[in-house]
């Protein structure tokens, strides 16, 4: 250990004279110092990471004196002895170690491998204490816990062709489930033992954790927390930047179940941030409509704290991106008022079903928010809205929206009731609602071509994909041959 420190020792001088380390003279802790004597060789691309990101420039107590918009952090009471050099490797992994159950002794001190929103609510609170009431948080248990949601899991991840027919597999592993569905969703990250590996330094002892790596939104950690702040503020940068492009959120909407980010990138919004960007502002803290971008994205109209040019708040700063969602328009059969509770498992209809409707459409209302408040989220948004926009563009857009989400409900509702008829004929076999072909037929049409609707129209127009690209055309498609399969199966009379 004594050579080691001494290794440190000289590396650490060295690092210190030739100014890699201190960027913008920034000092660092004792620890902190310690670690990138090593990690700088190791994982120069982690430490390059780390030296350009705010946390290497500036001492939270710096931080903590700037005005109260250009602040960037929430707690008040940040540990003194924290505040007065830069948030290193030490302030975020050698933190709450007895909180964590992958913390492990690491030449001389103890830290752990997963750093989670508990750890970063030291100096952000209000960020983690938002996000922890956003639905996000809870999207590990919105999949796993729904015995619904994971009947479409097991059919997609689950099956299997022989010689002869399909076959239906038991569910085969947590690393198939981790790759799909649960790289958005988020993996729970258990310490199963310890494993000793070979490194540059000699042998050493790490925690084995299975459901790693994961930067999942709904991650379950091993200190309890839920969540990663990682999953759009990526690691060592942890930029604002990056969080404010829509190319971060792309990452989990993209698909057809939540096709956000290509309606975005074919809207008219879209087009001009693809022609503008590059002289826009992605740091600026307040983010200023007008001056620092010229269109939204998608943290314009769910998270930043944004302001006019005078420096009055067009919307505050949130982690709790339903606070300015009046609707849920994806991730089930029909679009309804945004739910009440951030773990929809918890929520279940009159059949026993873990969906915010019955299958008609009609809305388990207990378990929603009111019209009220639905007006109170809807105004949050115009607020933005109306930065670029006059009244009558912003109102018509949203009385817009509220008639696609009655249209794409009303042409679920004729494709489920289609759906219910087949099931009571025995056409097919509703013990699992997914796994026959005129089942996906079904699905398809909310869950794909629905959904790219209502995105469309929530979104400022996608061009196509309310029509031929995956809209209309293809969710009118699917009623047919739903129609079509019953009207063939069923006896004639």
């Amino acid at each position: 250990m004594q050579v080691f420190k001494l290794f440190s020792s000289i590396i650490s001088l060295t690092l210190l004279f030739s100014g890699i380390i201190f960027a913008g003279e920034v000092p660092l802790s004792e620890a902190s110092e310690e670690c990138l004597s090593c990690h700088e060789q190791v994982h120069p691309g982690i430490v390059k990471q780390w030296q350009e990101s705010r946390h290497a420039l500036i001492t939270p107590k710096d931080a903590l004196q700037k005005s109260k918009l250009a602040r960037r952090v929430s707690s008040k009471n940040i540990p003194s002895g924290m505040q007065n050099h830069a948030v290193g490797c030490f302030e975020c992994h050698g933190i709450n170690p007895e909180q964590h159950a992958d913390t492990f002794e690491h030449n001389g001190y103890q830290i752990h491998v997963v750093v989670t929103p508990k750890d970063c609510a030291t100096c952000h609170a209000q960020e983690v204490k938002e996000y922890s009431q956003n639905n996000m948080s809870e999207a590990y248990s919105i999949l796993m816990d729904n015995k619904v949601y994971m009947q479409l899991v097991h059919s997609v991840n689950d099956l299997t062709v022989t010689k002869e027919n399909l076959k239906k597999m038991n569910h085969p592993s947590l690393d198939t489930d981790k790759e799909s569905c649960l790289y958005c969703h988020g993996t729970k990250v258990k310490v199963e033992g310890k494993t000793t590996k070979e490194t540059d330094f000699g042998e050493m002892e790490f925690p084995s954790l299975s459901g790693w790596p994961n930067q999942g939104v709904g991650r379950i950690n091993p200190d309890g927390s839920k969540g990663s702040c990682t999953s759009c503020h990526s690691r060592h940068d942890f930029s604002i930047a990056m969080a404010r492009k829509p190319a971060t959120c792309s990452e989990c909407h993209k698909g057809p179940d939540v096709p956000a980010y290509k309606v975005y990138k074919v809207s008219k919004h879209g087009n001009i941030y693809s022609s503008q960007y590059h002289n826009w502002d992605f740091e600026a803290v307040p983010w200023v409509a007008g001056r620092d971008f010229t269109a939204p994205t998608c943290a314009t109209c769910h998270a930043s704290l944004i302001t006019d040019g005078d420096g009055n708040v067009v919307a505050e700063r949130t982690h709790r991106f339903n606070d300015r969602l009046a609707w849920r328009i994806f991730g089930a059969p029909y679009a309804t008022a945004h739910p009440k509770s951030t773990d929809l498992a918890k929520i279940t209809n009159k059949a026993g079903l873990q969906l915010t409707t019955e299958l008609d459409g009609t809305p388990v209302e207990d378990a929603l928010i009111s019209a009220e408040e639905q007006q109170v989220r809807d105004s949050k948004m115009k607020q933005i809205c109306l930065s670029c926009h006059s009244s009558n563009w912003v109102d018509n857009h949203f009385a817009g929206l509220e008639h696609t989400i009655k249209e794409t409900n009303a042409r679920t509702r004729s494709a489920t009731m289609l759906m219910q008829e087949i099931w009571k004929q025995g056409l097919a076999d509703p013990s699992n609602m997914f796994d026959e072909v005129i089942e996906r037929d079904w699905t398809n049409l909310w869950l794909f071509y629905e959904n790219s609707n209502r995105f469309t129209s929530a979104m400022g127009g996608g061009g196509d994909y309310s029509v031929f690209a995956g809209g209309r055309y293809q969710s009118t498609v699917q009623l047919m041959r739903l129609h079509e399969f019953l009207k063939n199966h069923t006896p004639k009379k």
